[in-house]
């Protein structure tokens, strides 16, 4: 039988049975569908009654461009080495033991800008589920060992390579590059982000066939 939306939500609702809060992982190369994946589910979840599901992205953890020009990394701004990966995972363990009632506020990332905004995404004490999504979920090496080792389970989003790279340029060209600078960007540092990432496959609990999981109904109500 083929892989439906309606089987992940039942999947990820039962992360919950234990009576803590639990957090899912989704991982995928850069444009495979992550956030698209992460926000459906938060949506459907959460329904028209009160949010018990809330939704933090990794990419606030990417270090500030200041920072990168420091390192001499900002070419390769993506790459697992300019993030603050340890932040991420102690986040992701405050959230897992967090007990007294407070919010947690998490880092967003400001496309536009392409810089990480500081106490953007408010993690309300009712979320028994945190679904958070990036690129790195499943790295064995450095501070992204203890970032797997918070997550209850980790999915990994698949997507036709054609696709994925074309709905990565389109993602460059909408937030500002022309056309020619998107596909550089693309096909140089993208792409060795993604053949890193696409080597953690099989450390994921699951595959989401994203080719052939129907969401476009979905995505446009």
């Amino acid at each position: 039988m083929p892989l439906t939306f309606d089987d992940l939500l039942t999947r990820a609702r039962a992360l919950t049975h234990h009576g803590g809060r639990a957090i899912l992982g989704v991982t995928g190369s850069p444009g495979a569908g992550k956030t698209t994946l992460a926000e459906l589910l938060v949506r459907e979840l959460n329904g028209t009654g009160d949010p018990w599901v809330a939704h933090v992205p990794m990419d606030g953890f990417h270090l500030a461009d200041i920072e990168l020009e420091r390192l001499g990394r900002r070419d390769r701004k993506g790459s697992p080495d300019t993030f603050d990966a340890a932040g991420y995972a102690a986040l992701l363990r405050r959230l897992r033991e967090d007990d007294d009632g407070d919010v947690v506020y998490a880092p967003g990332f400001e496309r536009v800008l392409e810089q990480p905004i500081a106490g953007a995404v408010p993690v309300p004490p009712t979320a028994r589920l945190v679904v958070t999504e990036g690129n790195y979920l499943l790295l064995d090496t450095g501070s992204w060992t203890r970032v797997r080792a918070q997550l209850d389970e980790v999915w990994f989003c698949e997507l036709d390579e054609q696709e994925r790279i074309r709905r990565l340029v389109a993602r460059h060209e909408e937030f500002g590059k022309d056309h020619d600078t998107a596909v550089a960007w693309v096909l140089g540092s993208d792409q060795h982000n993604a053949e890193l990432v696409d080597s953690t496959r099989d450390r994921a609990d699951l595959v989401v066939p994203m080719t052939e999981l129907s969401l476009r109904s979905m995505i446009d109500d």
